[in-house]
């Protein structure tokens, strides 16, 4: 997966300006790393495993 051609943003549940999180995105995967230390690595997630996922949070 090329991480440098998916569209990131800031996640909006990122609430301190040091403990934030970006979300990128393609067609099948949904990825998660730290904004400011990519080097820490990044997680993968299928999209529908991640849609399950905030819906989860939003039925809160």
């Amino acid at each position: 997966m090329d991480l440098a051609r998916m569209q990131w943003r800031k996640s909006s549940y990122s609430g301190s300006q040091t403990e934030c999180v970006e979300i990128g995105f393609s067609a099948s995967t949904i990825a998660v790393r730290d904004t400011k230390n990519h080097a820490a690595g990044t997680l993968h997630f299928p999209t529908a495993t991640w849609h399950a996922f905030r819906t989860h949070l939003q039925a809160r």
